[in-house]
């Protein structure tokens, strides 16, 4: 079969589910990427990890750090402490290492 043979509403329909099938695609890409940043997420690079879990660990006061991420949309870097009670503590930091916020997450609480 070759597209001589076809009608013309045939190809007016072909054309048409083309053009849902791409219409599709592209909002499910765009509703994919407006959704959860988790997909982009980047750990803090080790070159860094050290000065920035110190520093997180020195703003809770202990703990274990379980999560890091560049770029978070609050600041340069972000630590999660998890702490004894398993209350985790996100603690974003600016490109010196500086604590420029926290958030506190009550125990057992997971974004993922």
């Amino acid at each position: 079969m070759n597209l001589r043979s076809l009608n013309k509403k045939t190809k007016i329909g072909v054309a048409a589910g083309a053009a849902v099938l791409l219409a599709g695609g592209i909002a499910g890409t765009a509703f994919a990427g407006g959704g959860d940043d988790d997909e982009t997420d980047r750990p803090i690079p080790a070159a860094d990890l050290e000065q920035a879990s110190d520093a997180a660990l020195a703003e809770t006061g202990g703990g274990t750090v379980t999560e890091t991420e560049v770029n978070d949309e609050e600041s340069k870097y972000e630590v999660e402490v998890t702490m004894d009670d398993g209350t985790q503590i996100d603690v974003q930091l600016d490109e010196n290492f500086n604590v420029v916020g926290t958030k506190s997450e009550g125990p057992g609480h997971d974004d993922d």
